[in-house]
């Protein structure tokens, strides 16, 4: 038996279709929202800065332990050299005193040649301390960047969903006032066809764009008035009102 409703009940589904078009609208700024591009290409430039900021970590660290090695090699020079010269104070023995004497002057070249190695290394650990600087900067700029795209979207999805809320809101205020098989119906409709509305106006349907045919139409204006349609190129349930010019 073919389903009837009263053309009132048939227009309410207009205005489900309505609410049903703002919950998909909702819906898609929400995910749009939650997978912003704008993030996650923010979360990949994080995955290197910071790995930048490593690299160049390692190789401060690196160059510092050489400064200390150097240091420490330096100490130990200059300690043998100043046993040697007070050893050279106690000694009475030329040739002692002549080998002493050469190994002081070879301590004390291998000290100037340590320093030098030293500044060299200072040099480029200062270098390298201003490429971590410069590396932290920039992940940190990158990050609170990164902060405030994502306050922005926390935001933008907080009023997507108070708005999502009063539109199911909406819809189950006037889910209540459509018979249950009309209701069955569009759920059908809409669940297989994306519409269970469709709005004849004009000889046009709203859910497909698309005019009728004459046959189409002369179907229609036989059809009694709680006949309840399909639309026959969206296959929504068609609803019939004082715009359909019929």
């Amino acid at each position: 038996m073919a389903l009837t409703a009263s053309p009132e009940d048939q227009r309410r589904l207009l205005d489900l279709q309505d609410v049903d078009t703002r919950i998909r609208q909702f819906e898609h700024k929400e995910r749009t929202l939650q997978s912003d591009p704008e993030i996650a290409a923010a979360d990949d430039a994080l995955v290197g800065l910071d790995r930048t900021v490593l690299e160049r970590l390692g190789a401060v660290d690196d160059l510092q332990a050489e400064v200390r090695r150097i240091e420490a090699d330096v100490a130990v020079v200059e300690a043998r050299a100043a046993r040697n010269r007070e050893r050279l104070q106690q000694t009475s023995d030329a040739k002692t005193a002549t080998a002493m004497e050469h190994e002081i002057a070879t301590l004390d070249a291998r000290r100037s040649d340590l320093e030098d190695i030293e500044l060299e290394v200072m040099e480029r650990l200062e270098t390298a301390e201003a490429e971590l600087q410069a590396a932290r900067d920039a992940a940190q700029a990158e990050r609170e960047r990164r902060e405030r795209l994502a306050a922005a979207r926390d935001q933008g999805l907080a009023g997507v969903r108070v708005e999502l809320e009063a539109a199911r809101s909406d819809r189950a205020a006037v889910e209540a006032t459509i018979p249950a098989d009309l209701l069955a119906l569009y759920e059908r409709q809409r669940a297989r066809y994306g519409l269970g509305a469709s709005h004849l106006e004009r000889g046009m349907s709203t859910a497909s764009g698309v005019q009728l045919t004459s046959a189409e139409l002369a179907d229609v204006r036989r059809a009694a008035p709680d006949a309840v349609l399909l639309c026959p190129s969206s296959s929504a349930i068609l609803v019939r009102t004082e715009e359909s010019g019929l």
